[in-house]
């Protein structure tokens, strides 16, 4: 259409619209009451769920990238149940109605007008809508992962990704492997750094914290139990950042110190008395004279000040 075209095209509907034969306002309110499609929604996902639900190695077998994938559902069933999104599983996380609640990098959590575009897409039928051009599946494919701000200190929302897609698919109430192994569920930020047992994190000690020296390889067995491949040099240092910068939650606020806690690590005994690099202080019992290159369990407790009290040190 010319522009003298579409200028008379802008007249005409003032004219009848003054006239009460054409109803702007209605027209507006029927497109904003259209119910939006997968492809209206396919970058919400892509900003809050396809980091961790994307790919053969999706958390919880559960891709979000497509349409296919989200249909599909994961290692527990199906998330969205066409003209249901009350009884989607996928609105109940979403809405913290399931726990541990979606995404797992949040709080902040979807907005609630996010979340009601959601369900009415469900509550429409699942319409897929017009697929995006393969630039843009290329695009979106190629986002990197969330990585801190220079000069800005690490958060859960850095790591949450890391450990939800290679570590929470054992690591959860019921996992592959049936209950989380050793009872140590990494589906959350509480339950990351909480001690119900013992210690695994310890903020500003990522030496001193079970979860980096395990991903290390300085414990065996070194996890994720599924390696190789083992996590990437790049994506250890952002867990040793996120440790040492003192475990914050997703919103910037550091975690206690878990005072009095019980702490189990185990490595190998290095020529300088180091425990791969942990210094271990005086005192405890030490049995069957460990010595360089041994193969040694640490028992500790762990002090208000993040410092050690060493109860046994025994070659394994």
């Amino acid at each position: 259409m010319t522009g003298q075209g579409a200028r008379w095209k802008a007249v005409l509907i003032g004219l009848l619209a003054s006239a009460g034969l054409w109803d702007v306002a209605g027209l507006a309110t029927a497109a904003a009451a259209e119910p939006p499609t997968y492809a209206d929604l396919k970058s919400l996902f892509q900003q809050r769920c396809v980091v961790c639900h994307s790919g053969s190695s999706a958390a919880a077998g559960l891709a979000l990238d497509t349409l296919a994938g989200l249909n599909k559902g994961g290692t527990r069933g199906a998330v969205v149940v066409a003209g249901q999104p009350a009884s989607s599983e996928l609105v109940k996380r979403l809405k913290g109605i399931s726990l541990p609640r979606m995404p797992l990098t949040g709080p902040p959590w979807v907005d609630e007008a996010d979340i009601g575009r959601i369900e009415r897409w469900i509550a429409a039928g699942l319409p897929a809508g017009a697929p995006l051009s393969p630039a843009a599946v290329a695009a979106a494919a190629s986002m990197p992962a969330a990585r801190p701000a220079p000069g800005q200190p690490a958060t859960w929302a850095h790591v949450a990704p890391i450990l939800a897609t290679r570590c929470a698919k054992c690591h959860s109430p019921q996992g592959l492997m049936g209950p989380a192994p050793e009872g140590y569920v990494l589906n959350s930020y509480e339950a990351t750094v909480s001690a119900n047992d013992r210690v695994r994190v310890v903020p500003g000690r990522p030496e001193a914290s079970e979860l980096a020296r395990r991903v290390k390889g300085h414990a065996r067995p070194r996890m994720p139990f599924d390696g190789p491949p083992w996590l990437s040099a790049d994506e250890i240092r952002l867990i040793d950042d996120w440790i040492r910068q003192g475990a914050r939650d997703a919103t910037g606020k550091p975690a206690p110190i878990r005072g009095g806690a019980r702490l189990r690590l185990r490595g190998v005994m290095s020529a300088d008395g180091t425990l791969d690099g942990l210094v271990l202080p005086p005192g405890g019992r030490r049995d069957k004279q460990p010595g360089p290159g041994d193969e040694v369990e640490l028992r500790a407790w762990l002090m208000p000040d993040g410092s050690l009290d060493v109860d046994r040190l025994r070659r394994r």
